[in-house]
């Protein structure tokens, strides 16, 4: 076991965080990864990781660092890594705590991933690469092996009393938000000790625990794990204390019920558009009105749709590819992860077109892919994250802006992103990798007659027609990105 100081050091003696305010966030684009599964400190791309045995596997803080080339040539600009909490030990009847979400000892690191030095070189390495670390967080529960009322409290590092949590009652109703926040979680196998969040005693404990591990870890941003779960008053205090960006799951696709989180938090993850568009893609008979109509629910219902986090697979989630194998959908599903509102999060081994569905099996080595860099989406990523970073530097209104879509039929989505003709546009399609090849005449784009443009996926250039419409070449049901061919001269993007 590795232990962090208690107090907070001052930032200086280990090298501040880069950034950290939610303005700085907008523009950032996210890879997230289970520290256990993504790389390992011998860098083996052989090792054996069976997901339905639920071990560890041998993913390391030292591995990523060694990865950050793969991962930045995507065109990330942050990670996001699993908590780095110590565990509880030892194999339950639900495997080991691989993934970190069964903290015992707030104050001491997951050994299994490495040292202090370690995570705190990670940081490093990515601030040097102008790159940042989000860190998943608990403060909802603890993870004991066995029943809730067999729990020995004191196995708990600073909350080793009963006193610090909520009685014992399982959750049995999700529409009971009060039986969500005060009742417990897992159940008689591995429970989830919760956590009294009313308490102001252990209110203070978390608000000056986070603060200390964002500084002494050089942290940029905070995703809250189980946000729910907690009532909504204790959000507020944390995310202050944290100083940083916190983006928080709130596991529903409710807008009403999530977007009110965004008002105790900087961010929440979007859940609400999670859904839509996997609906929309992950068949060609899917429903792109209700994606079209989701766009503008968010945007009209949550505080700032700019500051969410727009996702399309994570690890609490079947993978898209368990649903469809289609290449194109899954472009097309992944393009919209990036060039819509909030703050792009491809989860590792997307790229890799994994197909593991539900937890688990969602949860592969990347390793055994070879990390390669030749696969379609991992290259189809890396151009829409250009063609995005970009757009971002040419006009600091583009990030600001909400996407706006302009143009549905039963198989395709059209939006816009930006102002004063250096907006991109995004057009999505469903029809699935055997449709047929043709021109969509697209109106609503806000460009010009006689303005000259480039497709960014294929580098083929289209020039809006007189009535102001754009001939959009549409084939094999990819999808498609404009942008002004005058203001590419010296991107990223490769056309």
């Amino acid at each position: 076991m590795v232990s962090f100081s208690r107090c907070v050091l001052l930032a200086g003696l280990l090298g501040s965080a880069i950034a950290a305010t939610p303005a700085q966030w907008r523009s950032q684009s996210i890879y997230f990864m289970l520290t256990d599964r993504f790389a390992r400190t011998d860098g083996s791309t052989t090792a054996p990781c069976d997901t339905s045995k639920r071990e560890y596997c041998g993913g390391t803080w030292k591995g990523i660092e060694d990865h950050l080339d793969y991962i930045q040539g995507m065109g990330f600009t942050a990670i996001w890594i699993t908590p780095v909490t110590h565990q509880l030990q030892g194999d339950t009847g639900y495997g080991t705590a691989y993934h970190g979400y069964w903290q015992q000892h707030i104050y001491e690191l997951n050994s299994n991933y490495g040292t202090a030095d370690d995570l705190k070189s990670l940081a490093s390495a990515l601030h040097k690469r102008g790159m940042y670390l989000m860190v998943d967080v608990v403060a909802n529960h603890m993870g004991y092996d066995g029943a809730g009322n067999t729990v020995d409290y004191s196995v708990f590092d600073a909350f080793n009393s009963q006193s610090y949590f909520h009685p014992y009652c399982l959750i049995t109703n999700y529409d009971d938000q009060t039986e969500v926040e005060e009742c417990w979680l897992g159940d008689t196998t591995v429970s989830l000790p919760d956590l009294d969040t009313e308490s102001s005693a252990v209110q203070n404990i978390w608000y000056n625990w986070v603060g200390s591990l964002v500084s002494n870890y050089s942290i940029d941003g905070l995703r809250i794990d189980t946000a729910k779960h907690v009532q909504k008053d204790f959000w507020t205090g944390y995310n202050s204390a944290a100083g940083v960006y916190c983006v928080g799951e709130v596991f529903d696709g409710d807008p009403s019920y999530t977007c009110p989180y965004q008002e105790v938090m900087d961010g929440v993850l979007n859940y609400p558009m999670y859904y839509p568009l996997l609906r929309a893609f992950d068949s060609t008979s899917g429903s792109i009105s209700d994606l079209y109509k989701m766009i503008n629910t968010v945007k009209s219902t949550c505080k700032d749709s700019t500051l969410l986090g727009t996702f399309l697979e994570n690890h609490d989630n079947p993978r898209f590819a368990s649903y469809t194998q289609d290449m194109s959908l899954a472009k097309n599903a992944a393009a919209f992860t990036v060039m819509a509102d909030g703050i792009p999060i491809i989860y590792a081994g997307q790229e890799q077109h994994y197909d593991g569905g539900a937890d688990p099996a969602n949860r592969e080595a990347v390793w055994l892919s070879g990390y390669n860099t030749d696969a379609e989406l991992y290259k189809l990523i890396a151009k829409a994250n250009a063609i995005r970073s970009h757009a971002i530097a040419k006009n600091s209104g583009y990030i600001t802006y909400k996407n706006y879509p302009i143009y549905q039929d039963t198989n395709t989505l059209a939006m816009r992103k930006g102002l004063n003709g250096s907006q991109t546009i995004t057009v999505l399609s469903n029809k699935g990798a055997s449709s047929n090849t043709y021109t969509l005449p697209l109106s609503g784009t806000g460009y010009a007659a006689g303005t000259k443009l480039t497709e960014v996926i294929t580098c083929a250039n289209v020039t809006v027609d007189a009535s102001g419409k754009v001939p959009v070449p549409m084939a094999g049901g990819e999808p498609r990105i404009l942008y002004p061919s005058s203001l590419l001269v010296g991107s990223v993007v490769g056309c």
